[in-house]
């Protein structure tokens, strides 16, 4: 069983900049597939950001292009979202998921793994 946790969300006004981290369990990390989802208060879970099993390969949704950034080190078995110039409409709970899947698969049905979340909220 893998378990996920993340971390490094909080309060911080428009323009400003947060790192969310998800440590994960097991020795798989490395064969899974990374990704990042958000889900603000009525709306369904969306794709953020994913990232391939060498983290070499990422891609993002084209609402936060330009501005996160998806890394991942597998030798501490966590993944990054760098957020930077945060707007209001960035405000959900970020959750990060993992699974064997493509690379750039954006389906949240698609990851067996999931945290439990970690609020971002920007202020305006």
């Amino acid at each position: 069983q893998v378990q996920l946790v993340e971390s490094g969300g909080g309060l911080v006004q428009a323009g400003g900049a947060l790192r969310l981290s998800c440590a994960a369990s097991g020795r798989t990390f490395s064969t899974f597939t990374m990704g990042w989802f958000r889900q603000a208060p009525g709306k369904e879970r969306e794709f953020v950001a994913t990232i391939s099993r060498s983290g070499q390969g990422t891609y993002y949704a084209d609402s936060v292009k330009g501005r996160f950034t998806i890394s991942r080190d597998n030798a501490k078995n966590t993944v990054y979202l760098n957020m930077n110039s945060l707007k209001p409409e960035d405000t959900a709970v970020y959750y990060c998921a993992g699974g064997v899947t493509r690379w750039d698969n954006t389906y949240p049905g698609g990851y067996d793994y999931w945290g439990q979340g970690t609020q971002v909220t920007v202020s305006s």
